[in-house]
C-alpha cells in the first residue's frame, strides 16, 4: 500500500521519523501507521535541547529526561498514533 504523503514529505516508509530542519516549529515528521489507520504527525520542538541517555551524563540531563517522560507519560502510552510517543522514541530514548 502506497501513500502520496510518503513522497510529498520525503519519508522512506511508514513509522520512520525524519528531521524537518526547515519547518518553523516542529523538528520531525512521521507517517504513523497502526493497522489500517495512517496519520501524519509532526512532533518535537524545533531547537529543543533534548537529552538521549549517554555515558557520563550530568544529573541535570537525567532529571530533564525523567521530567519529560513523567510529564508526557499518558500521551506516550497512547502508542504510535501520538506525537509524544515519537518524541520519546526519537529525541529522548
Amino acid at each position: 500500500m502506497s501513500d502520496s504523503r510518503l513522497k510529498r514529505f520525503g519519508l522512506s516508509g511508514f513509522n520512520k521519523p525524519k528531521r524537518t530542519p526547515s519547518h518553523s516549529t516542529k523538528s520531525h515528521v512521521v507517517l504513523a501507521k497502526e493497522g489500517d489507520k495512517v496519520k501524519l504527525i509532526r512532533f518535537g520542538m524545533q531547537g529543543a535541547k533534548t537529552k538521549p541517555p549517554r555515558k557520563g551524563e550530568s544529573d541535570a540531563d537525567k532529571a530533564k529526561r525523567k521530567s519529560f517522560k513523567a510529564r508526557h507519560a499518558k500521551n506516550i502510552a497512547k502508542g504510535k498514533m501520538s506525537a509524544a510517543y515519537w518524541a520519546n522514541v526519537t529525541k529522548w530514548s
